[in-house]
């Protein structure tokens, strides 16, 4: 038998069993489809939680001042520690693995207005490394830079948020004033909209950002701090491999210069974007194979059907391959007819699913995504896997009925009534 007569003689056979042939192949597709879609949904999670972190900053840690919770050097626990302007350079000099250290000092209660608005925002100063390293993208105008910084000048950055409240519609904030604390400060830049899903003091779209000099000046550290403290300190590793021993570096000066056991997490309590972001990417991933194992479950079930079918179809057909080997086919021949029909089956089905698949990602893909969701992003290692699994399955659901079908003998074969 050529190969264009075994191909018309099982598409005639599965054309001849049309809703069998559909049930099974059904169940393949759905395999593909769950597999392709689950993963597709995770990778689109995993990649717009990545997106919303780098808003907050790149990959920053936040060292919060604390209170001691063990005893060094002779003093006792439970002091309240206060970072002071010499931690910078502590950190810088003894931080070989950090790339920057920056303070920052925040003010909640400081009076804003606008010529045209009043407001109530966080008023927040740090160097002009700060826009790199929180992410803060210039909408309009410019951040402040070191000129500003080292003459203490009363310029501010202001939030989305703020700009749109401080200021009417249509007017251009650059060049005006805002008063804080009736103080006024020149306006240079605006921030571009941005997502923010996190945050350890509040939104940025709703702050006013000005130099360090100028804040430490005009708004100075609340008690029980003094005039040489801060807030925090921001540190962000060399590199993200880094990030672990940049963290000992910064708990190990810090430690020196206010007299506490580097291991006391209580007195340098460090929030680490890095170590948050691997955590909630094992999570996703965690989330991404246990779906995917759903599809693969589902994809097995479907190459059980497909040899369920087959055994059926050799049950059935069992006086025509009678016929036909007394005729003088060979058992290669039928082992032939009977394998191509199952892999015809697997490999339609799963096409069919890989393409409704990455249509159905398309077309959700259209849609507007919620915050934190990249949509349904399918990579090319899901469509590879579903491919070489669909493959393997389909072989194996393939084989044994075939051989089946090509060891019944001839004579009886002819003997065999259907439904005996």
């Amino acid at each position: 038998m050529v190969l264009r007569d075994l191909i018309g003689d099982v598409f005639r056979t599965l054309w001849a069993h049309k809703l069998r042939t559909f049930l099974t192949m059904f169940g393949i597709a759905w395999g593909i489809v769950s597999i392709v879609l689950m993963v597709a949904a995770g990778e689109g999670l995993r990649k717009g939680q990545e997106e919303q972190s780098r808003n907050l900053g790149k990959d920053i840690m936040i060292v919060f001042h604390g209170r001691t919770s063990l005893q060094a050097g002779g003093a006792r626990a439970g002091r309240t520690v206060h970072w002071e302007d010499a931690d910078v350079q502590a950190v810088e000099s003894e931080g070989p693995d950090c790339q920057y250290a920056i303070p920052e000092l925040e003010q909640q209660d400081v009076r804003i207005h606008s010529n045209y608005n009043n407001a109530a925002f966080l008023v927040t100063g740090s160097y002009p490394q700060f826009a790199d390293i929180r992410s803060l993208t210039v909408g309009q105008g410019r951040f402040y830079d070191w000129d500003d910084e080292k003459e203490g000048r009363r310029m501010a950055f202001v939030g989305s948020d703020a700009a749109k409240q401080l200021f009417p519609e249509g007017r251009n904030p650059l060049s005006e004033n805002v008063y804080l604390n009736d103080i006024p400060y020149l306006v240079v830049g605006v921030m571009e909209k941005k997502k923010q899903d996190s945050s350890y003091d509040g939104w940025d779209v709703n702050k006013v950002f000005v130099p360090f000099s100028a804040m430490r000046r005009d708004f100075p550290d609340k008690p029980p701090g003094t005039a040489r403290t801060f807030d925090q300190l921001l540190v962000t590793p060399r590199s993200v491999p880094q990030h672990e021993a940049c963290k000992r570096e910064v708990r190990a000066a810090l430690a020196k210069m206010h007299n506490f056991d580097p291991t006391d997490k209580e007195a340098c309590p460090i929030w680490d974007t890095v170590q948050e972001a691997k955590a909630f990417t094992q999570m996703t991933d965690g989330m991404k194979y246990f779906l995917g194992a759903v599809g693969v479950v589902t994809l097995f079930l479907g190459g059980i059907g497909v040899m369920n079918v087959m055994m059926v179809a050799v049950r059935e057909r069992t006086r025509e391959i009678g016929v036909r080997k007394a005729l003088g086919a060979p058992a290669n021949a039928i082992l032939k007819q009977f394998f191509v029909e199952a892999l015809i089956i697997a490999l339609v089905s799963g096409g069919l699913g890989m393409g409704v698949a990455y249509g159905l990602c398309w077309l959700v893909d259209l849609m507007p995504m919620p915050d934190f969701f990249a949509g349904l992003i399918p990579t090319w290692k899901t469509g590879l896997l579903a491919c070489a699994m669909l493959g393997g399955i389909a072989v194996i659901s393939a084989l044994y009925p075939a051989r089946r079908a090509a060891s019944i003998d001839p004579i009886e074969a002819l003997r065999f009534e259907a439904g005996g």
